[in-house]
């Protein structure tokens, strides 16, 4: 089966005007491949295409971290150029960098940790209400209630320079 699907891609493509173009190789082996966007013989307009052709021909060879990620940005369309090989290797270094700071990051914080159970803990300070609430600076109302609700009497309220629509 795996000669008759190469055969029968070669036979499309040779049909299709699909003119790959190699644009570059990573470090593994992979090889990256441009297809220009282009009208097949129906007259159809075929958008532009990026291909991946794997060291590992097998899928079950392939593994995560097997493409470099810079490559997989310009595979998905993130990138319009291509990566180069000065790139990949800079920013393998930068990655490299990172992780060892992040490392000696930790390793730091995890003997600050051991001093801090030395140390007083440090004093909290209580804040009361915010800037925006109507009660900051003064007393804050109490939760209690202030009146019994013994005093009171239906229709006795009436609102301030409102007039009273009986009279």
């Amino acid at each position: 089966m795996g000669w008759s699907q190469d055969l029968f891609r070669a036979l499309w493509r040779a049909l299709s005007k699909e003119a790959k173009e190699q644009v570059g190789t990573d470090l593994f082996g992979n090889k990256y491949y441009y297809v220009p966007e282009y009208r097949n013989w129906r007259g159809e307009t075929i958008r532009e295409k990026r291909i991946i052709e794997t060291a590992n021909k097998r899928e079950v060879d392939y593994e995560v971290g097997d493409i470099p990620t810079e490559w997989e940005a310009w595979i998905r369309g993130k990138r319009k150029t291509p990566p180069t090989m000065e790139e990949i290797l800079k920013n393998e270094k930068n990655r490299e960098v990172v992780k060892r700071k992040s490392q000696d990051l930790y390793e730091e914080e995890k003997l600050s940790k051991e001093n801090e159970e030395l140390l007083a803990p440090p004093v909290q300070t209580q804040i009361k209400g915010h800037a925006s609430a109507p009660y900051f600076g003064k007393e804050e109302p109490s939760v209690a209630p202030t009146s019994t609700g013994k005093t009171f009497q239906p229709g006795s309220w009436m609102p301030q320079g409102g007039k009273n629509p009986n009279q």
